[in-house]
């Protein structure tokens, strides 16, 4: 909870409020406190040894799978969105540039053969020079602007791409652990729309197959042993999470709930475990993706950085060698 206040004043400050970031964090900061006083309540009557703990926690649960969690997942798409216009836009050939480069290079041309027609001297230094420095720019923007795009091909490959899976990963094991931990609080008392099974049960097994699934794909675009190590850990300690939970729900389902349990909480042996195992270890594979698309992407920034002031000083170059040169044969004639 401290973690999440935290982090929400940080993403707010960050966000326009009348965005629809903005209004998804509002919502968040809303209910962020109900749910908070929803789980202390269950807390003070479980300490009573009053049996509402277990449907204030179904109550807080409801109101975090139904409103917290989506304004999550929506806030999440939409700065994704954001991130990805953000990056086409970055990507975008510099046409107009580009054409006003050609645009000089041909006037230049065209006035150094006009020269030459009239007046028979095959080269005028400061019109030789003007071209140098527009051909200087021109080359410069071409290829500042192909490395930049080629660093942020990469940062979307093996960054951005990676951090999206790695993060439906997490989101993933944490409805997983909540829907497990509920299942020992309702006891099958809450069922699926059908009515045939436990509904925490079932949504357990659902996001376990999401963290699955978002694994398998984080793995094939891991680009490095830094990268697939943690994801082979989360991996690894999901199977060993799937296998204690299937022993705990054998035990609930015969009876033994006090077992069961202790299979569940605990800091050894238990699911909860395995839980904070898997998320050590995709909270270092999001750290090595965040790297690799900041290095990527602060690489693409390189390699524009000095262009702005370089295009400048040999664009003031260019007009001196330009207005010399034709100044120069004006002179001839004076």
């Amino acid at each position: 909870i401290a973690t999440a206040s935290r982090l929400l004043v940080e993403a707010a400050a960050q966000t326009d409020g009348s965005s629809a970031s903005g209004r998804e964090i509002t919502t968040l900061n809303e209910q962020l406190p109900r749910y908070t006083g929803l789980v202390e309540r269950a807390r003070a009557a479980n300490r009573q040894g009053l049996p509402l703990g277990g449907a204030y926690l179904r109550y807080a649960n409801q109101q975090m799978t139904r409103h917290m969690l989506p304004a999550a997942e929506r806030l999440y798409a939409a700065e994704t969105e954001r991130l990805r216009r953000d990056d086409d836009a970055a990507r975008a050939r510099p046409v107009a540039s580009l054409a006003v480069g050609l645009l000089a290079l041909g006037v230049l041309a065209w006035a150094q053969r006009r020269h030459y027609t009239r007046t028979h001297r095959v080269f005028s230094p400061g019109l030789l020079a003007a071209t140098a420095a527009s051909l200087a720019v021109l080359v410069w923007l071409l290829a500042a602007h192909t490395v930049a795009r080629s660093e942020l091909s990469t940062a979307r490959t093996q960054g951005q791409a990676s951090l999206q899976l790695l993060n439906e990963a997490r989101i993933s094991s944490l409805k997983a652990r909540a829907n497990e931990n509920l299942t020992q609080v309702a006891r099958g008392a809450v069922l699926t729309e059908d009515g045939k099974d436990d509904k925490y049960e079932a949504d357990y097994a659902t996001a376990m197959e999401a963290l699955t699934t978002a694994l398998a794909g984080a793995r094939e675009l891991a680009d490095d042993d830094a990268g697939r190590g943690p994801v082979d850990e989360a991996a690894a300690r999901a199977a060993e999470w799937k296998q204690r939970h299937t022993a705990a729900r054998a035990l609930g389902e015969g009876g033994d709930f006090l077992g069961a349990l202790r299979l569940i909480i605990g800091p050894k042996g238990t699911t909860g475990e395995t839980f904070d195992r898997v998320d050590a270890a995709l909270e270092r594979g999001l750290a090595h993706e965040q790297a690799e698309f900041t290095r990527a992407a602060g690489n693409a920034g390189d390699a524009l950085a000095a262009l702005p002031a370089g295009a400048m000083a040999l664009g003031f170059l260019g007009a001196l060698g330009a207005l010399l040169g034709i100044n120069r044969r004006l002179s001839e004639y004076r």
